[in-house]
């Protein structure tokens, strides 16, 4: 995966290097922290509105990098997406009205995996030539199963053998559909792309999945069930089947959950700091992989307890090491790494491979930025082995990775001077991180 090179960073003094100084707690934490609405929920909400018999309403719903380019991109396919205002919300909500898709585009993905993987088997369905690009970063994450998938099922794309962006889909109005077997090992989006777009193909979609056990499955469970409110039939039955059948798709009237995952660091400063976070509006029933965070703390020594008017965590003076699967919560994966290196034993973080091919190699980048700030952190093949030790100050690089951010501002709870780079990069999913976190941990002090 592409990083920066940060060699001229390495030996300059704190004061000198370029980025968000992290402020380090100085108290215990206790505070209330209202998060913006889920990312994953958010763009899959986007694409059964756009492909829907009738308008939708999304209400707050996550505005941020990502979702702005999904909802561009459905603009430029022919969908509406505009803002109403929502009375005691400072942010308004989205009225989706779809249409015939009459038109090609040109897609800019960003980094956005959901963009990038979601709209292809979307833009088959479109009538035009529908060419899609990205980020630098983004034209290494892999393509090639759900493009391979979209021919098989009846589509004509040009890759020119890459696997990844750029790529054009030759729109033509409809999709045959069928059956198609396909890995998915390196990203379960390759599922949910399909299943999204399926209930619109001629004879819908059945997707056997055939390779290693297929990551983030909660976020599988998530497209079944959003597609099941909008009133298409889905049988996943049968391990590694899913089946879409051909039908309409009804508008939605949705209010989006918090972000379980980006609240992930908020909560793990409690822990780190002996003090109290409450995220309001924890669902009680979720798929969003990012609940898995609950157990997560509560096994590093949190009290964790969810109530109707939130989740709230505790710390209680230590950090216990863990020994943990995140395959099916891949994505809490900086932020445990993170707590794991504050920990007072070591930890095992494993199922987590797939993280290589994400927004840049997380194994890697983690291992790096971890062990030049002094943890002791080994790579292995399926994740990560980290033994504390003392921290120093220094520069962390986050390699446009919105979760290295986190990472690095639970990091530097305990790490005066702890300078995390290119914080703006956390706009991907949660515009508002910086100040959020500020806010805090140390109200009165700098923001970037």
């Amino acid at each position: 995966m592409p990083s920066p090179d940060p060699s001229h960073s390495r030996t300059a003094p704190v004061s000198a290097l370029p980025g968000w100084s992290t402020p380090t707690a100085r108290r215990r934490v206790d505070a209330d922290v209202t998060l913006p609405g889920s990312k994953s929920l958010t763009n899959r909400f986007l694409v059964l509105a756009a492909l829907a018999n009738g308008p939708s309403l999304l209400r707050r719903p996550l505005r941020s990098r990502d979702t702005l380019l999904m909802a561009q991109a459905l603009r430029q396919l022919g969908a509406g997406v505009d803002d109403v205002s929502s009375p005691g919300s400072s942010t308004p909500d989205w009225v989706v009205t779809p249409s015939a898709l009459d038109r090609g585009a040109q897609i800019d993905c960003g980094l956005a995996g959901t963009v990038m993987r979601f709209l292809p088997p979307v833009a088959a369905l479109a009538q035009g030539l529908v060419t899609f690009d990205g980020d630098l970063q983004a034209r290494v994450r892999p393509m090639g199963p759900v493009l391979a998938a979209l021919r098989i099922l009846g589509a004509q794309v040009e890759d020119e053998g890459r696997g990844t962006l750029p790529f054009t889909v030759h729109g033509a109005g409809r999709m045959p559909g069928g059956s198609v077997t396909l890995d998915a090992s390196s990203s379960s989006q390759f599922i949910s792309a399909l299943l999204l777009a399926g209930p619109r193909y001629d004879a819908g979609v059945t997707i056997h999945h055939d390779g290693k056990p297929v990551p983030s499955e909660p976020h599988i469970e998530m497209t079944v069930e959003t597609l099941r409110d909008a009133g298409a039939i889905v049988d996943d039955g049968e391990p590694n089947t899913w089946r879409v059948e051909p039908s309409e798709i009804n508008g939605l009237d949705v209010q989006v959950e918090p972000d379980l995952s980006n609240a992930a660091p908020f909560l793990a400063a409690a822990l780190v700091t002996s003090g109290r976070v409450t995220v309001p509006g924890w669902p009680q029933h979720t798929t969003q992989a990012g609940d898995a965070i609950r157990d997560i703390l509560d096994t590093m020594g949190a009290d964790v307890s969810l109530a109707r008017d939130g989740l709230t965590v505790s710390g209680t003076g230590e950090i216990d090491g863990i020994d943990i699967d995140l395959h099916d919560a891949s994505e809490l994966t900086p932020v445990v790494a993170a707590l794991a290196a504050l920990a007072d034993s070591p930890s095992v973080i494993r199922g987590v491979a797939h993280i290589r091919g994400h927004e840049t190699d997380r194994l890697a980048a983690l291992a790096r930025e971890l062990g030049d700030r002094g943890a002791d952190v080994r790579e292995t093949d399926d994740g990560l082995r980290i033994t504390p030790r003392p921290l120093s100050a220094g520069l962390f690089h986050t390699y446009a990775d919105h979760r290295m951010v986190m990472a690095g501002a639970v990091l530097g709870l305990r790490t005066p001077g702890l300078v995390v780079e290119d914080p703006d990069t956390v706009a991907k999913t949660l515009p508002s991180f910086v100040d959020l976190w500020t806010a805090l941990v140390d109200p009165d002090g700098p923001t970037p």
